[in-house]
């Protein structure tokens, strides 16, 4: 039994062409990253969404619950689940907000840290190999990457579109 084939805007039956438009391409591409990373960083004990939470973490001095569900373009109760998770395992805790004493930012801890660590190793052979086929356009592509982020906006972008 063959997979069902979707057109692209140019009438391609190419599976691996896109659906004919950026948003669903981006959707591909985030699926089969999503894999890749999954299946690299497995064996840390992470997937690829907590290996990518962990490292947003790992390069800030403390993130608020409401900084970290803005960047993962996230609901605050995705965000709470994700960290119940991660203080359960140790890797995460609450430090009183300098800045804000309603308000609590999340670090991770030494042991957040080692596993972290050990994901990236996992990771960059998969970086590598990926950097590596898009050859010299790999700065430009992620440039255009960013770009295209920034078009995208926000899911608080998002929401308020439906007003």
């Amino acid at each position: 039994m063959s997979r069902p084939q979707h057109p692209d805007s140019a009438g391609s039956t190419d599976p691996h062409a896109g659906l004919g438009n950026v948003l669903f391409d981006i959707w591909l591409v985030s699926r089969a990253a999503t894999a890749q990373i999954d299946a690299a960083v497995q064996p840390s004990g992470l997937d690829a969404d907590e290996f990518a939470i962990y490292s947003v973490l790992a390069g800030a001095d403390g993130m608020t619950p409401t900084e970290l569900a803005n960047w993962m373009a996230a609901p605050p109760t995705t965000v709470s689940s994700y960290v119940k998770r991660f203080e359960r395992r140790g890797h995460v805790r609450r430090v009183a907000n300098p800045d804000d004493g309603r308000s609590y930012l999340l670090e991770l801890t030494a042991s957040g840290r080692a596993a972290h660590r050990t994901a990236g190793e996992l990771f960059a052979p998969v970086l590598g190999r990926v950097t590596s086929a898009l050859g010299p356009a790999a700065a430009d592509t992620h440039r255009l990457l960013q770009d295209l982020h920034a078009a995208v906006g926000s899911s608080e972008d998002a929401v308020g579109d439906r007003s």
